[in-house]
């Protein structure tokens, strides 16, 4: 039997468990343990248990869990109310004023969250009471608030991230730092698309008679500044070498305890709920990176990946129609799986085609990143739209509609990261080779 059919088998059979509502990391297994019994010499056990545990033993993948607890721990802080508090006074002068506090609220949270529902629902809960009352247009706020939630997992450090580098084997900084300026082109795509709103629809946006003095801004801005010296302390460590991608988590962890003590928001009940939800969504990961990676040892000894890469190879597609396919097979699966299923899902396969088409792996993970972000604005499973749904009552088609524009922007930051790779590929670059020197 030639590679190509026994992984149309594979991939029936994936499909089946998963309809069937098999626990994707069990889904995983199972589809390895198949291909390996019936498709290959070699005893699955053995495979399953090095498969199983290489994938846990790994010192570059205990830089998630810890990374995950930071941002449960700021999650349960004051952080929000102190946000929307600082940015505010800044940006009266803007078109569509408050709204766009949604936007860079999310931004910065994301930096120290690196999850998009946290994110989406931490920003929400302050902002969305409050725009209400002063009277903004309701459609605009959910669009604005469901996109720019999933900039906490473009903007590093991002668990998503974290994932991926380590079913690609890529350098975990590297690729945090390729999202950096993805993350502030689409921060400005979406403040640009409320810029443009508030120009063709100036009724909606309510008139400010508050102003403040540069002295009031500068003191309500000062919560901000724990938040910005951690993040930025977090990415220096780990671009200078002083830390690996691990001990910087640690040192995040510490910064968010500092600042959550600070903030008054640390408590025994939160520190407990924190380390419970950090160790329940870790151990979920970790679980669904085990099965992955026996799945992958399953390719390996098959020989698909390498058939389809031939057979692309063959084809001599070009590669931004590889691209553009790529990019429809992952809006598909965005319907249906979360963003770390539909990353260890498909690395195996896809990564041999995207290497032998040229493309840069950690230009390929933001490109890979800013589709999942995609996958959380879209119905059914998009998350950010249920967590909306949830704090709003609103039905989820309203809010699915609500941010079909800022969908439309995240499609057009893939479209230039496509056309100009440097915008992924530059910052890395530069600074790994700086600090070599």
């Amino acid at each position: 039997m030639t590679p190509l059919v026994a992984g149309l088998i594979l991939f029936a059979l994936l499909l089946v468990l998963l309809v069937g509502g098999v626990w994707i990391a069990i889904a995983l297994a199972a589809v390895a343990w198949f291909g390996l019994q019936f498709f290959t010499s070699t005893p699955p056990d053995v495979n399953l248990f090095q498969s199983f545990w290489g994938s846990s033993a790994s010192w570059t993948l205990a830089a998630l869990p810890l990374f995950v607890w930071m941002g449960e721990i700021l999650y349960r802080t004051k952080l929000s109310e102190e946000m929307f508090e600082g940015l505010a006074p800044w940006l009266g002068w803007l078109p569509g004023k408050l709204m766009h506090v949604n936007v860079l609220g999310c931004a910065i949270f994301g930096t120290v969250s690196g999850s998009s529902t946290a994110t989406c629902a931490t920003i929400a809960k302050v902002a969305l009471p409050e725009l209400k009352r002063r009277g903004y247009d309701e459609k605009t706020c959910l669009g604005s608030l469901a996109a720019a939630g999933t900039l906490g997992i473009l903007l590093p450090p991002s668990i998503i991230m974290v994932v991926y580098a380590v079913a690609a084997e890529v350098s975990i900084i590297k690729v945090f730092l390729a999202g950096f300026i993805p993350g502030i082109v689409l921060t400005v795509l979406f403040s640009g698309y409320i810029v443009l709103w508030a120009l063709a629809n100036p009724g909606k946006t309510p008139r400010d008679e508050m102003t403040f003095s540069l002295r009031e801004k500068l003191y309500r801005a000062r919560h901000l500044i724990p938040c910005v010296v951690l993040i930025v302390f977090i990415v220096w460590v780990m671009v200078i070498g002083w830390a690996t991608a691990t001990e910087a988590a640690a040192y995040g962890v510490l910064g968010a305890l500092a600042i959550a003590w600070w903030s008054g928001g640390l408590s025994r009940a939160t520190f407990a709920a924190s380390l419970m939800g950090a160790t329940r969504l870790s151990c979920m990961i970790m679980f669904i990176l085990a099965g992955a990676s026996f799945l992958s040892s399953c390719m390996a000894f098959t020989g698909i990946p390498r058939a389809l890469a031939e057979w692309v190879a063959m084809l001599a597609p070009n590669k931004y129609l590889l691209i553009a396919i790529l990019a429809g097979i992952y809006l598909l699966l965005g319907t249906a799986l979360d963003g770390v299923s539909m990353i260890v899902l498909t690395t195996s396969i896809v990564l041999p085609m995207v290497e032998k088409a040229g493309f840069d792996l950690v230009w390929f993970g933001i490109f890979i990143v800013l589709l999942v972000e995609i996958a959380e604005l879209t119905p059914p499973l998009g998350f950010n739209i249920f967590v909306l749904q949830t704090m709003t009552g609103r039905d989820s088609n309203y809010v699915a509609l609500a941010s079909l524009p800022f969908f439309c922007m995240m499609v057009l930051c893939i479209a230039l990261i496509t056309a100009f790779p440097a915008l992924a590929t530059w910052l890395p670059d530069a600074l790994i080779g700086v600090t070599k020197k």
